[in-house]
């Protein structure tokens, strides 16, 4: 279990970091499309890239990791919130969505629910 955990805390983080530097042009698309500003995708990105690098610190300081993984599974909701409201196709949601439930997963686990 802990290697499911410790491998959840690494695709998160690599994944948000992956997405907001290699790939932001997709980035500024969506959050146009979603109609938020530039100031807000900036705090979003900002906050994910903090959240992603205090993940990945949980692995060695464990304490990290509870609220890391809410506030980044809120992010992840807050992406399907406006993936719905643009009415997106479904394979759009689900990126968004399966980090939604390893952020789940972490949190869960962080607190030894599961």
């Amino acid at each position: 279990m802990k290697n499911l955990i410790i491998a959840a805390q690494l695709i998160v983080p690599i994944s948000v970091a992956y997405v907001w530097v290699f790939r932001y042009e997709v980035i500024i698309k969506e959050f146009k499309e979603f109609g938020l500003s530039d100031l807000i995708r900036n705090f979003v990105g900002a906050s994910k890239i903090s959240l992603a690098t205090l993940l990945i610190m949980g692995i060695w300081y464990p304490p990290l990791i509870l609220i890391p993984s809410i506030l980044m599974g809120l992010f992840m909701l807050a992406a399907q919130y406006f993936h719905l409201k643009i009415k997106n196709p479904f394979n759009k949601h689900l990126p968004s969505l399966i980090f939604l439930i390893l952020c789940a997963f972490i949190a869960l686990a962080s607190m030894e629910t599961i």
